[in-house]
């Protein structure tokens, strides 16, 4: 058995067995003892309660998952490790058309548990690498993954952004803050499916893009032709270009900050689609409320996350009830609606209820024509199921 020199984490009795099922999460309560000093970021290497070798994995103080494993094999974490690793997350992308599309030049390029890295993600602009750590492991290691993804993508790289200042637990009191690791570009403009989005890195929410709802946009343009459409929540616009795209009569898009209806704008603007567009800064369940039934014939809902953790998840399903009733209640008959929910601790189950819950207080009827998730570059582990974070449901509402 290879020796490490790395503080040893020794589970309790039958704690292994979802580690035995490549699960990657260690919770605190799952610990026996640690032996060392294990310090917020630095590799453990982890163990049964017979002292048998199990993987792996970056220690965090801060919250209850304390170890996020990175490997189950009895390996050296070097440079080519981690090459190996990105080379495969590449090599996936790469085989289902990205990176070389002549149309659509965004994607995620690792994803989480999904790729194996855990508490790390990394999405590509245009030329652009944004990387965001929710782990103090991976972010220590931004500076080689920087490196390596040069290597790789050589000239298809202009930059490399690190936003991590909002995502990592500061267990040790120091200060993150955002950075270029490589360029300066902070906004490019990207092609999605042919449609064109200015991208801001810097100032941008997440990593600049809602990478994943890439899928869904394109979907919207089926169904735009001829109709009236609300998109609640709007960020960048991503679903308004689409609805124009697909042919839609008009247009609104609502979002609470005047910075994302600003870029609403521009982007509408840069793809031809000015007229019959209205974009308005206010509160998503003031302008329900108020709005004026029937108007709409398509609506979109893409709310940020209720639900962060598992500990609020029934004011969550409150929050999607009666945001979806809302909408129902105004929507004309024989309407369209996208209905969304990004949050991990909200299941596909909870979520459907919870608009099933919604069509019986606006006593509307509605039929599901399609059951959505996040796009095949967020790629879900076997192992992992809580990355299946992304649910949508796009319904017929007579």
């Amino acid at each position: 058995m290879r020796q490490y020199n790395y503080p040893k984490v020794i589970l309790k009795t039958g704690k292994e067995r979802s580690l035995q099922r490549l699960h990657p999460w260690i919770f605190s309560g799952a610990i026996k003892n640690i032996i060392g000093n294990a310090v917020d970021g630095e590799n453990v290497a982890v163990y049964d309660s017979r002292n048998t070798f199990l993987g792996l994995g970056h220690y965090q103080k801060i919250g209850s998952i304390t170890v996020r494993m990175f490997t189950f094999d009895e390996v050296e974490p070097d440079h080519e490790f981690w090459k190996a690793k990105i080379e495969s997350a590449i090599r996936l992308r790469q085989s289902i058309g990205y990176l070389d599309s002549p149309d659509t030049n965004v994607c995620r390029l690792i994803h989480g548990e999904g790729d194996g890295f855990p508490g790390f993600i990394c999405d590509y602009y245009n030329g652009i690498v944004v990387f965001q750590a929710h782990s103090k492991g991976m972010y220590l290691l931004e500076e080689m993954f920087a490196e390596i993804f040069r290597e790789i993508l050589g000239d298809k790289v202009t930059t490399i952004y690190d936003k991590s200042d909002k995502t990592i637990p500061k267990s040790d009191g120091a200060a993150i803050e955002n950075r270029f690791l490589y360029g300066n570009e902070a906004e490019k403009e990207v092609l999605e499916y042919g449609m064109k989005f200015y991208v801001n890195v810097v100032e941008g929410q997440k990593t600049g893009y809602f990478v994943d709802q890439r899928e869904n946009r394109l979907l919207l343009r089926q169904y735009s032709k001829g109709r009236n459409v609300l998109n609640m929540f709007c960020y960048t616009g991503g679903f308004s270009v689409s609805a124009f795209k697909g042919g839609a009569s008009s247009v609104t898009s609502v979002d609470a900050s005047q910075t994302a209806i600003d870029l609403t704008v521009r982007n509408c603007e840069l793809n031809g689609f000015d007229l019959n567009h209205e974009a308005i800064a206010t509160d998503a369940f003031e302008f329900l409320d108020k709005m004026e039934p029937n108007k709409y014939d398509l609506i979109i809902l893409d709310p940020p996350a209720f639900a962060k953790h598992a500990n609020v998840t029934n004011q969550a399903v409150k929050g999607y009830t009666r945001i979806n009733r809302a909408a129902m209640e105004r929507i004309a008959p024989g309407s369209i609606l996208f209905t969304f929910s990004c949050s991990q601790a909200i299941d596909k189950q909870t979520f459907r209820m919870a608009v099933m819950e919604a069509s019986l207080q606006a006593k509307r009827k509605i039929r599901i024509l399609h059951q959505l998730t996040q796009p095949n570059d967020h790629p879900i582990s076997m192992y992992h199921p809580e990355g299946e974070y992304l649910k949508g449901l796009v319904l017929y509402v007579e």
